[in-house]
């Protein structure tokens, strides 16, 4: 844990920052405890299963078998809530705080070891727009990162394609400066913002869904064999947590309040979600739901997020709906990587080879779901040292700075990453090491504009 003065330079970089706080904060139950077969076997867990009665009375005598893909070209509306823990209701945590994407996920494919493509907004967000690792996108170096046009991101491929492309966003580092709104033919952002850079205060989740609907309810928009994609990302469990008057105050820590930004915010994804579940275009659209990050609450003595890539901050949920697919809970982990050749496939437009990650459309299909690396990247920024990890079964393997450092913890006996298997286990440890090793090599890491400035690089390297 940094002491006061390194803490008040990170809140001075607004957005995500973190690894440091003043109170001790009580320490909110870990994420479920895994249980995933070991590799390659595929684990689907359904949702419900109906009794044998019910069976017999809903279903035909032979039913037909379900769809091997989607039903033609589908719209996609992609909603990202920022600093949304893995640990929700629908995963065992208690407290019944999101009942909106609780119900979601009860009619979706639900990831349950989903992991963001970084530790913070301006990393994760970059990867899943352009399709790569932060680590090997044009950028500037700065926590705050800015991607330049020349960065192709996959809006871009769309508008190509002859998909409308749509967003709504509401914190001030999503406008032009990020790069972010790069193949978007609309790019609003939520009226009133306060720019702070040292935190976030505003409240914004009524007018940001306001604004979706309103673009939602553009006239001629989802008509048939011409989809569109839409992504709204709500930001109000990002700190600073309010306690809001219409949600219940479950006490006064921050994790308490937390939850009451959650509370808030799921309310406002109900009202997009019933907005959309009226339209004509309903029936041939795909709603995708996760995160850009989690948050922490003293675990590791980290608070919020952004500098490191514990658990806490990068296992996220992630939630498909979609016509056709069978709910139910996938327990493989995937990552953020995939979102971008995943939305191409569903709305139709063709696959960009170059992206790193895999569509799970099969998958979300009934194709069964093979394992493979999940790679966390936070690259090296005038603020952080880089951090690496990979997560493999039921292993996840951290690297820090250019690989000098090695931890290995077992994320089903050990969710919370208390105890360091890197010298116990040495046969695990020398198999995940030479499997990251292999894995990093196709990462194409470049130097960001910026190289003066970038925290722990070795003496004599340029980044």
């Amino acid at each position: 844990m940094r002491n006061v003065s390194v803490c008040t330079l990170w809140l001075a970089f607004g957005l995500c920052a973190a690894g440091c706080g003043p109170e001790p904060t009580p320490v909110a139950p870990p994420p479920p405890k895994p249980t995933v077969a070991p590799p390659p076997a595929s684990t689907l867990v359904p949702v419900a299963a109906p009794s044998a009665s019910e069976t017999a009375s809903a279903e035909p005598a032979n039913p037909p078998p379900p769809p091997s893909g989607p039903p033609g070209k589908l719209n996609v509306v992609l909603i990202t809530v920022d600093s949304l823990r893995a640990d929700m209701p629908w995963s065992g945590y208690p407290r019944d705080i999101a009942p909106n994407l609780s119900e979601f996920e009860k009619k979706a494919v639900s990831y349950t070891r989903h992991y963001s493509v970084s530790s913070y907004t301006a990393m994760s967000f970059g990867g899943f727009l352009s399709g790569r690792y932060p680590s090997e996108i044009e950028r500037s170096g700065y926590f705050f990162s800015a991607y330049p046009e020349s960065v192709l991101m996959f809006p871009e491929l769309l508008q190509k394609a002859g998909v409308r492309t749509i967003a709504a966003h509401a914190h001030f580092y999503f406008e032009k400066k990020a790069g972010f709104h790069q193949g978007f033919d609309v790019y609003k952002m939520v009226p009133g913002i306060v720019e702070d850079n040292k935190t976030d205060r505003s409240i914004t989740s009524p007018d940001h869904a306001k604004l979706a609907i309103e673009l939602l309810g553009e006239k001629g928009l989802g008509e048939k064999d011409k989809p569109f994609f839409a992504w709204f990302h709500l930001m109000d469990p990002h700190d600073i947590y309010h306690q809001h008057d219409d949600t219940k105050k479950w006490g006064k820590s921050s994790r308490d309040k937390y939850d009451s930004e959650v509370e808030f915010t799921d309310r406002h994804v109900g009202e997009i979600l019933k907005f959309i579940d009226k339209q004509p275009w309903a029936e041939r659209t795909a709603v995708i739901i996760s995160a850009d990050h989690g948050e922490a609450f003293g675990e590791h003595k980290q608070y919020r997020h952004g500098f490191e890539i514990w658990n806490t901050v990068t296992h996220v949920p992630l939630m498909i709906r979609a016509p056709g697919i069978t709910a139910r809970r996938i327990e493989i982990p995937r990552s953020g990587i995939d979102m971008a050749p995943t939305i191409l496939e569903l709305t139709g437009a063709p696959a960009e080879p170059s992206f790193q990650g895999k569509s799970l459309v099969p998958e979300l299909y009934n194709k069964p779901a093979e394992a493979r690396p999940v790679i966390i990247d936070l690259p090296r920024t005038s603020d952080n040292d880089r951090r690496r990890a990979m997560v493999w079964g039921d292993y996840k393997l951290t690297a820090y700075g250019d690989d000098f450092r090695f931890e290995l913890y077992d994320l089903a006996k050990d969710p919370g990453e208390k105890k360091d298997l890197i010298d116990v286990e040495k046969s695990r440890r020398d198999e995940m090491k030479t499997r990251y090793k292999e894995t990093v090599k196709g990462i194409r890491d470049i130097c960001p504009k910026n190289t003066a400035k970038l925290k722990g690089k070795e003496k004599g390297r340029k980044c």
